[in-house]
C-alpha cells in the first residue's frame, strides 16, 4: 500500500538527521550555526522539524557533505520521471 508522506514529516526527518550529523561531528547548535552564517535559532528551529527552507537544507547538506547525496537523489527521481506527463 501506497504511504503517504506529509510535509510536516519530512521536515521532522530533516531535523533529525540535522541532529544526528552534529552529533556524529561533535558540534553545538551554536558552533553548527556560527559554522555556517546564521542562527543558532535557526538551527533549532531546523531541527524541531519547524523550519525547513531550502537555502537551510542545502547549506547543512552541503556543510556535512551530503549536498551530492541529496542532489543524486532528486537527479535519479528526474531521470526516472522525464517522460511523464503534466497533464
Amino acid at each position: 500500500m501506497l504511504e503517504l508522506v506529509t510535509i510536516k514529516q519530512t521536515k521532522e526527518e530533516l531535523g533529525k538527521w540535522c541532529k544526528l550529523q552534529r552529533g556524529r561531528f561533535e558540534l553545538s547548535q551554536q558552533e553548527l550555526a556560527d559554522q555556517l552564517g546564521i542562527s543558532r535559532y535557526t538551527i533549532q528551529k531546523f531541527e524541531s522539524g519547524k523550519n525547513s527552507t531550502i537555502d537551510t537544507i542545502l547549506k547543512i547538506a552541503h556543510h556535512f557533505d551530503d549536498l551530492e547525496k541529496f542532489y543524486k537523489g532528486v537527479k535519479a527521481y528526474n531521470e526516472k520521471n522525464t517522460n511523464r506527463s503534466l497533464y
